[in-house]
């Protein structure tokens, strides 16, 4: 029945509505680590909590449904998704990954991956004549962030699915940025969607998790093999909490992506700010390819100051956004990249992707957008800048 309705509406109006044993209008929170077995000969759904849980499966379904795949998983930790996914790669295997990952990501693949035998290339996921250079015999994974952190790059997922499908690699997404509220890549024909559902899927700083979602059986039960063995499975208390996230996730993301795009056009027009990243500003190079692939810009943005002076004059002025590591709640969030998200990438690399030390990523969040923009004209005043 869901599939008659709009994403909005799927949201709340689905098999999780409500519980089939007693009508309740929250999902259940299971907290049983083992399962009686009624059968001697043959096992129920659940034996093992590492294995599955009801409150669990609950959340994976979903995300599942909304992703538009076919099986969910949910983790510890956006890294814990992550890393998961990767391990299905062997070694020997060989890896293509955005160049300006999320720091976490990045510090994985160079440090873990690398020990394991698993080899990796670095390329500019918006140049598909580099990316199609950087394949090789044992390439068997392409990896995107789109929009990717925190220089906002657009890469064009119908384009990249083509060519991993020539080249029979398979495609990752990290869709935190969207969310399945704005962007499925799935769709799209990408192969596992990956997300940090610590961001906007929770959406108040108030639980880390991960998830996954496949687009066919056999990834599913090898995702599946996966996360049993490695065990870092979501706890079913912040399940519950991500499966409350979800039922706000369009009307939040609808409200901070518009925000975002009025504080990206303001921000342009300060002479304190050096450069706006956002895809929803018309010259940003992936904005017609954003429109098309997705249903909407997102609520997260990054502006370059003058240097890391101006940076730390600036975030000791203003009062609204909290200036925090993490993105996506309700409450705007300021992050400083170098030492923040993506502090474990080395500063020659981080230059080179663009990731300054003038650099700051915005996260809007559900407060008034003529109230930030007053605290960032006071905070702006504060460095002596006459525009």
């Amino acid at each position: 029945m869901s599939e008659q309705f709009s994403f909005q509406t799927r949201l709340l109006h689905n098999n999780q509505k409500v519980d089939k044993e007693t009508g309740a209008v929250s999902v259940p929170i299971q907290h049983a680590s083992t399962f009686h077995q009624f059968d001697f000969d043959q096992f129920g759904t659940f034996d093992y909590g590492r294995s599955g849980n009801p409150t669990r499966a609950a959340l994976e379904e979903t995300i599942a449904e909304l992703e538009g795949g076919v099986q969910g998983f949910a983790f510890a930790s956006g890294m814990a998704a992550i890393s998961t996914a990767f391990m299905l790669l062997s070694k020997g295997d060989h890896v293509v990954v955005t160049t300006d990952v999320y720091g976490g990501t990045f510090r994985f693949v160079t440090q873990v991956l690398s020990r394991l035998g698993i080899e990796y290339t670095f390329v500019d996921m918006t140049n598909l004549d580099e990316i199609e250079a950087s394949i090789q015999e044992n390439t068997k994974v392409i990896y995107v962030e789109t929009p990717s952190n925190p220089t906002m790059k657009i890469t064009n997922l119908k384009e990249v699915v083509a060519l991993a499908e020539r080249y029979e690699c398979l495609t990752f997404v990290d869709n935190t940025f969207m969310t399945p509220a704005l962007q499925r890549p799935i769709e799209l024909g990408v192969d596992v969607v990956l997300h940090s559902a610590t961001k906007f899927i929770g959406g108040h700083s108030d639980v880390i998790a991960g998830l996954a979602v496949v687009k066919d059986e056999e990834l599913g039960k090898q995702l599946a093999f996966l996360q049993n063995s490695f065990g870092s499975v979501l706890g079913v208390q912040d399940c519950w909490l991500v499966l409350r996230g979800l039922k706000t996730l369009h009307v939040r993301m609808e409200h901070s992506s518009k925000a975002a795009h009025q504080l990206a056009l303001w921000l342009k027009e300060q002479s304190a700010v050096e450069r706006v990243y956002y895809p929803g500003l018309e010259g940003h190079s992936g904005y017609d390819i954003q429109k098309e692939q997705a249903d909407g810009f997102g609520a997260v943005l990054s502006f370059e100051l003058k240097d890391k002076d101006a940076v730390r004059q600036f975030v000791n002025n203003v009062k609204v956004p909290v200036f925090a590591v993490s993105l996506g709640a309700v409450e705007s969030i300021l992050s400083y990249p170098a030492t923040m998200s993506h502090a474990a990438m080395p500063s020659e690399e981080r230059q080179q992707r663009g990731i300054t030390d003038g650099l700051l990523r915005l996260s809007v969040g559900l407060e008034s957008v003529e109230d930030i923009k007053n605290d960032f004209s006071n905070a702006f005043e504060s460095l002596a800048v006459t525009k």
